[in-house]
This record gives C-alpha cells, structure tokens and sequence, in this order.
C-alpha cells in the first residue's frame, strides 16, 4: 500500500500539537480523547488546513513541506468525510453523489443502504442518511485516500457494523488506503489493521 508519512506541528490553542507519523497500512484508525487534534490531522491530510508546519508525503508524492509546497486540496485526490457530512442543499442525493464522480454511483448508493433516497434533497435526510451520502460523494470520487471523521456516529450499532464492514470491504477491493477518526471500538475494529492514539499533543502507535 501507499506509504503515508506526517512530520509537522500545529498550534492548537496554547498547546503545540505534533505529529511524527509514517504508515503503510492500508487502514488507520486514529483515536484518542476529544480535542486531541484527530479532526485537525485528517484536515491537514485532506490540504483544508493551512497552518500545520512541517512534511506529508503520500505514496511518493510531497503534499506538503517546510518551504512552500502546498498541494490544494482538489489535487491531493482525498475523499474526505468530515463529522457534519456537508451536503449541497440544492442538489439532490443522485446529484449529491454525482457532483464529480468518478465511479458509478448506483453501486456505491446500493452498497450503503441509500439507494431509496436518491430522489430526496438533504433538508428531507436524517443524521444518519446524510453520513451515507457524504460517505458516498467522497467513495465515488475515485480517491487515492480516503478520510473518515467519525462516519457512523449517527447510526445505531448493527447497521454502523455492517457498514463499518461494507466500506472496509470496498476500499480493500479498490486497493485505496483509508484513515478513520472514531471514539468507538467497533468502528474501529471494523474499519482498521492499524490504530494510532492522539493524546497530549503526541501521536503513537498501539496496534498493527
């Protein structure tokens, strides 16, 4: 798999988070208490976050270093699902999941449970049915990483793990690594090989 490696520090608030990270597992779990900087690192891997000093490299390409490379985001080929699932109000889950795709959405909308709502515009979705279209949108976009930031949260436990199960199954398919952020053991034992704790500003490897 694609080898994914972090060297960089972060202000956040009055404390400096830093990250020495390097993987080639083609799943990570990263966990740790509320406020660590889980969230923060997946924005920073997604290239919405600016402020973070220091080196990314993904699969042999600088996305990031300390004098002036800065890949955007449309270019880095993440799919990255952030915890509110930002939708386009306007459009509806068919359009949603088209806006540019690169796949096929009618097996992505089947394999997630949302192909009944294809019709629907997202004020009509629950919590739980907007995370499956968000999850959809970035799934479909072909990308080269996939980033999660507590994807099932709105779900009830049996159906989290058994679409915990479904997008592991996929990306393992497509061969495309992912990243979750999850404060539940069983999305992250659905989801990872390997899990990485985020705490007091540190990040460190506990599993895989």
């Amino acid at each position: 798999m694609a080898e994914l490696l972090v060297h960089l520090d972060l202000a956040l608030g009055t404390r400096v988070f830093h990250v020495e990270l390097g993987s080639s597992s083609p799943a990570i779990a990263l966990v740790g208490p509320s406020g660590a900087g889980k969230s923060t690192l997946l924005r920073v891997l997604a290239g919405v976050e600016g402020r973070a000093r220091g080196t990314v490299r993904f699969g042999g390409d600088l996305w990031q270093d300390e004098v002036g490379t800065f890949v955007p985001a449309w270019q880095r080929r993440a799919g990255w699902v952030p915890q509110d699932g930002v939708l386009f109000p306007h459009l509806s889950v068919a359009e949603n999941l088209g806006y540019a795709a690169r796949l096929d959405v009618a097996p992505l909308a089947a394999l997630l449970g949302i192909d009944h709502l294809l019709a629907r515009r997202p004020r009509h979705l629950s919590g739980g049915e907007r995370q499956g279209v968000a999850r959809g949108r970035a799934m479909a976009s072909d990308p080269a990483l996939l980033l999660l930031d507590e994807p099932f949260s709105a779900l009830d436990r049996p159906l989290r793990a058994q679409l915990g199960a479904a997008v592991r199954q996929w990306a393992q398919a497509r061969g495309t690594p992912l990243v979750a952020v999850s404060h539940d053991a069983g999305d992250v034992e659905a989801l990872a090989d390997e899990v990485w704790e985020i705490s007091a500003g540190r990040v460190q490897r506990v599993t895989g």
